[in-house]
């Protein structure tokens, strides 16, 4: 963030202000993790802030401080319209293009009169915010916000409970550490975060062992329903509304499923296609290994995007057809493959 920005982003919260901090739709660990750690960060200040989620999200997510305050667009509607309305000031986290909130959030989003600050990673922004904090080489949305923090000369503000919120967007997007993405920087803020009392074993068992039985036997269908496509070292996953219906799925049950088919040995390509017969799409995560793009192959058939190992899509074809398109696909990219 430029220097100029972040003196007047400083001038701006320098007295109380009305504020909503909005994540992107089913939001994840760095969503939910960077919204409420900015939050409580703001309520420092005697702001008074909301965060709005566009949905609800998983259910080992919900542990997190200050969890219990986010208001829901889809189901408290009137209240979060209200929110939105009477707000001098919008952040907007983990995401840079209004439609990601949804059509009926995003097209609220875009009439509001509040003053906009984006703070993303998320390549290809849309021009909407009057502060943009965009960096597409950051591990997380949430260490863009311990940063943001910093930058603003407010380090030693971080506690306990902005500590937790931030390490789990930090744990969550970069795979536990894994990812390329995580660099020698990101460390240094984890080891912060620790110091300043984000409990780290703790925050691993509350998102990562909390599986119930149902979801355990879906992730079991979903290993059976694992195929291979040798001649362009990508694998891929399947799972039918049936099979989610079958074993009582919740919303986060299918979190990370995609990672075991670019587990597979030479595999540099993954996805996963998941029925959602009430919406009528097929929902698909992809995943890569090098310089493979698959923010690319998103945008360009999935009407996605995201990173250039990791982003999302959607078709509105049947299940079996949008595999059917995937694989036609492929030998496009033979060369990058192979």
């Amino acid at each position: 963030m430029k220097t100029q920005d972040i003196t007047e982003v400083k001038a701006l919260l320098s007295a109380p202000k009305k504020i909503v901090i909005v994540p992107h739709r089913n939001p994840d660990g760095d969503a939910i993790g960077s919204t409420l750690g900015l939050m409580h960060y703001l309520k420092h200040y005697n702001h008074d802030v909301t965060v709005v989620a566009p949905n609800d999200y998983p259910h080992f997510l919900k542990w997190i401080p200050g969890e219990s305050t986010i208001v829901k667009f889809d189901t408290q509607r009137k209240t979060s319209e209200e929110l939105i309305k009477n707000a001098d000031i919008l952040f907007t986290l983990d995401f840079n293009a209004l439609h990601r909130t949804g059509h009926d959030m995003g097209d609220f989003l875009k009439h509001s009169d509040a003053l906009k600050i984006m703070i993303d990673h998320h390549q290809a922004p849309d021009d909407y915010a009057k502060y943009m904090y965009s960096d597409v080489t950051m591990s997380s949305t949430c260490e863009m916000v311990y940063n943001f923090i910093e930058m603003l000369g407010d380090a030693n503000k971080i506690s306990a409970d902005i500590a937790t919120c931030i390490y789990v967007g930090i744990m969550t997007d970069t795979g536990s550490f894994r990812f390329s993405s995580t660099t020698n920087r990101t460390h240094q803020v984890i080891a912060s975060l620790i110091e300043k009392g984000a409990n780290n074993t703790e925050i691993y068992n509350q998102v990562y062992d909390t599986n119930s039985i149902n979801r355990l036997q879906l992730l079991g269908r979903a290993l059976q329903n694992l195929k291979v496509v040798p001649e362009y070292n990508t694998a891929y996953i399947t799972l039918s509304q049936a099979e989610l219906d079958e074993f009582n799925f919740k919303k986060g049950d299918t979190e990370a499923v995609v990672d075991y088919a670019l587990s597979v040995k030479n595999t540099i390509l993954a996805a996963i296609f998941i029925e959602n017969t009430q919406e009528g799409i097929i929902k698909i995560s992809l995943r890569s290994k090098g310089d493979f793009s698959v923010n690319e192959l998103s945008r360009n058939y999935f009407n996605g995007g995201g990173h250039t190992n990791a982003a999302g899509g959607r078709s509105e074809s049947s299940l079996d057809d949008t595999v059917e398109k995937f694989i036609t696909i492929l030998p496009q990219y033979k060369s990058l493959l192979t």
